[in-house]
């Protein structure tokens, strides 16, 4: 029968193991675990002694506490341990790690890993992502509470279960600490972009690769444009065409604005003719104006169509378009007329023509106007949308609203803080 108790790694790291006469076999050197469960299962120790590693499987094991460690077996019948490729290893390959937390959407540093027993079975019930799990892993635990006590303090765990977690590393793909890595795919975008920021280079190419394509493209818009760049840049070519060609053209022409020209001529060539022609126009403006800031998708109605066939045209032209509640009426010659909302359509009789309901736009900008210049004017008139035009009234693009958030308050992930350790 085995007597063991919840303990942490740390606390048994290095401590002499026990045969079934009370000899000692070595020292505690690391765990192997099985894939495939939410709770790993620990199926050996691997024992240190002198040069040598020994393996003890967890069946073997008598006692398991903090104070004593035991086996059933005699010291001279473990077997030597020999590395095989797909081993996972707690010490080596989760503790000190970087994961996800999907849950807190963070990214948390594992300082010790807490054992115990899943349906009567040894395996890594939590981690400990906080400053007591750090202190004894150090082995300074007791000393830091003693400190802390004199001024009233207490220093208690932060444990996080394992089924909250998502390991980061392509070589802890396959451990099952975790929900799979598809999860991080069904949070919000922005959500996935502060993740990315905050890890190392490595692991931030990881976690990206392990999106859906949909979600990868907006994603990458919502990070900081040097890390943009990076992560394009050290793709697969034909995967980076892939998520561009998802992006809006003006978030498109954003990231290959910030590559060097012959890596985003390089890309321009493989994106669709149609698609590749919006961006280049808007790589031809400069980042901090209308014209670098606006998008070349948007709804437009003839002045002359019904609000009936001009709801038909609504649902033909919406699919494809992010700004859906703000139409644009323009002439045959693209010549910005009017617009109408989305609310004048659905209160309107069907046979209306458009020009009977449509109204001058508040404000116009034209492509040279200075981005701030934009923000102001979205933020002063709680406008959707601004129109942006050439000198002959031509509609080129509209700048939105997200687009001014963006200006006035930069999400999290984009603030300046590159990791590349």
């Amino acid at each position: 029968m085995q007597y063991v108790s919840e303990v942490f790694v740390s606390e048994i790291l290095k401590k002499p193991v026990l045969d079934q006469s009370g000899k000692d076999i070595g020292v505690i050197w690391d765990f192997t675990v099985t894939p495939g469960a939410v709770f790993p299962q620990i199926m050996s120790f691997v024992i240190k002694r002198g040069a040598t590693l020994l393996q003890l499987p967890v069946g073997s094991l008598k006692y398991l506490n903090a104070r004593m460690i035991s086996a059933t077996i005699k010291a001279g019948s473990v077997t030597e341990y020999i590395r095989q490729k797909d081993d996972i290893l707690v010490c080596r390959d989760v503790l000190d790690q970087q994961l996800v937390d999907v849950d807190g959407i963070k990214v948390i540093r594992v300082n010790d890993i807490k054992l115990g027993k899943v349906k009567n079975k040894l395996s890594l019930i939590a981690v400990d992502t906080g400053t007591r799990g750090l202190m004894r892993l150090l082995g300074f635990e007791k000393g830091v509470d003693r400190l802390l006590r004199a001024f009233g303090i207490n220093l208690s765990d932060s444990l996080l279960t394992c089924n909250y977690l998502q390991p980061l590393e392509a070589k802890l793909s396959k451990l099952s600490l975790t929900v799979p890595k598809q999860n991080i795919s069904t949070l919000h975008p922005s959500d996935i972009a502060q993740l990315i920021s905050e890890v190392s280079r490595n692991d931030k190419e990881a976690l990206f690769n392990a999106l859906d394509v949909g979600v990868a493209a907006e994603a990458l818009h919502e990070l900081e444009p040097e890390l943009q760049a990076s992560i394009i840049t050290h793709m697969d070519k034909e995967a980076a065409t892939e998520i561009l060609e998802k992006m809006p053209p003006d978030e498109a022409a954003d990231v290959l604005g910030d590559l060097p020209r012959p890596k985003a001529d390089e890309l321009l060539s493989l994106i669709e003719d149609e698609e590749a022609e919006y961006v280049m126009e808007l790589l031809e403006h400069d980042d901090d104006t209308a014209g670098g800031l606006m998008t070349t998708e948007f709804v437009t109605l003839r002045p002359e169509l019904t609000v009936g066939d001009s709801v038909k045209e609504w649902r033909l032209q919406a699919p494809d378009v992010e700004a859906v509640y703000t139409l644009y009426v323009t002439d045959k010659d693209e010549k910005l007329v009017g617009m109408v909302t989305l609310k004048d359509l659905m209160l309107s009789r069907g046979n209306t023509n458009i020009s009977k309901i449509m109204t001058p736009p508040v404000k116009v900008l034209t492509a040279g106007d200075d981005k701030m210049r934009a923000a102001k004017i979205v933020s002063k008139y709680n406008l959707f949308s601004v129109p942006v035009v050439d000198d002959d009234e031509t509609l080129l693009g509209i700048v939105t609203v997200d687009d001014v958030v963006d200006i006035l308050l930069p999400p999290e992930s984009r603030k300046k803080k590159y990791i590349t350790k």
